[in-house]
């Protein structure tokens, strides 16, 4: 098992940047892939991006060109960084960790609201 903290959410302005962090703790040679994803209210939860651990990105399609996922692993923290934000990406934010040989644990989420 991991355990994952976020934080960075808050309220911004539509166009603006916010920067999200997980920290990581615990069992973490076994992880294998870390993630963000996001859940709006009455919506299911999506992957936002994932970076596996060669350094591989993905990111969702409605995202892509305007957050980066990134990690610093001195200080077992994994990073999103979310820029030109809009109303649709308010959401709570979740930091997830896919470990090896298949489960997956979470965080307990950040928000993020962006005001037009």
């Amino acid at each position: 098992q991991v355990q994952l903290v976020e934080s960075g959410g808050g309220l911004v302005q539509a166009g603006g940047s916010l920067r999200l962090s997980c920290v990581v703790s615990g069992s973490i040679s076994r992880i294998n892939a870390m993630g963000w994803y996001r859940q709006a209210p009455g919506k299911q939860r999506d992957l936002v991006a994932r970076i596996s651990n060669d350094g591989s990105t993905i990111y969702a399609d409605s995202v892509k060109g305007r957050f980066t996922i990134s990690r610093e692993n001195a200080k077992n923290t994994v990073y999103l960084q979310m820029n030109s934000l809009k109303p649709e990406d308010t959401s709570v934010y979740y930091c997830s960790a896919v470990l090896i040989p298949g489960s997956t644990n979470w965080g307990k989420g950040t928000l993020v609201t962006v005001s037009s």
